[in-house]
């Protein structure tokens, strides 16, 4: 995990002196480059979820150190120089024992694709975190809609067992995630919506949730006033009655 950014890259290998991937290249890529001697892997791809830096940042070091080929949705694809190939949505990938295929989950960015391996864990990005969801005011974002979709109609269908590794901090379950979520809770109507008045910047709006954030900040679903659209900000834009939230995004 990157101690600024707190995204995470990961190594996945099918067993000791076998095959692998990296999957996103946002953290210091020297741990995973040791461990690939240590386990003796063989790794001939890089899988990136999305476009943004904090993902892709070390791309160039497994593309120099280990010659991978690296991967990516057509829509995130088109936004990087150095993807190789493009990566359709439900394309299976076989590596050694792993196999690999990525679900679009858009609304984070268009081309999100969360990555399910061997059918026990999904990579998901900056779709899906420990206690939190992905906002939709990033580079490249979509949409609430598409966002709330991708979570209630593809995430949650997932077994719950299934383990989440997501872009940033901690893993989680399925499970969990459909128990105590946040936002899952409310939009599966076990928790009420919020009523509280509130400013983004100069715009008003209702403070549908306002809820914790994997990097100890906040998340906020905000329902604007002057559309009645629905959107998800970093708490830090958020201006309650107290004042502005002082947390990082």
């Amino acid at each position: 995990m990157h101690p600024e950014w707190l995204s995470n890259a990961y190594l996945i290998g099918d067993e000791p002196g076998g095959h692998g991937v990296i999957l996103d290249s946002g953290a210091p890529s020297e741990p995973l480059l040791e461990a690939i001697d240590r386990h003796e892997l063989t790794v001939g791809h890089l899988l990136l979820t999305h476009h943004h830096h904090d993902h892709v940042a070390e791309n160039h070091v497994y593309k120099e150190r280990l010659g991978v080929e690296i991967l990516a949705h057509p829509v995130e694809a088109e936004r990087l120089m150095d993807v190789d190939r493009a990566l359709e949505p439900g394309e299976i990938l076989e590596v050694g024992g792993l196999r690999i295929d990525g679900l679009h989950t858009p609304g984070h960015t268009a081309g999100m694709l969360s990555f399910r391996v061997n059918d026990a864990e999904i990579f998901t990005g900056d779709t899906l975190f420990k206690g939190s969801v992905g906002g939709v005011k990033a580079p490249g974002s979509t949409s609430f809609e598409d966002l709330k979709a991708s979570i209630m109609d593809v995430l949650m269908k997932l077994p719950p067992e299934m383990v989440v590794r997501p872009g940033h901090t901690d893993p989680t379950t399925i499970g969990d995630e459909w128990e105590q979520n946040a936002f899952v809770r409310v939009w599966r109507g076990l928790d009420p919506e919020s009523d509280e008045r509130c400013t983004v910047g100069e715009q008003e709006a209702t403070l549908v949730l306002f809820a914790p954030d994997y990097d100890g900040g906040h998340k906020a679903w905000v329902r604007w006033t002057e559309t009645g659209r629905d959107d998800i900000v970093p708490g830090s834009m958020v201006q309650r009655g107290g004042g502005e939230a002082n947390e990082s995004t």
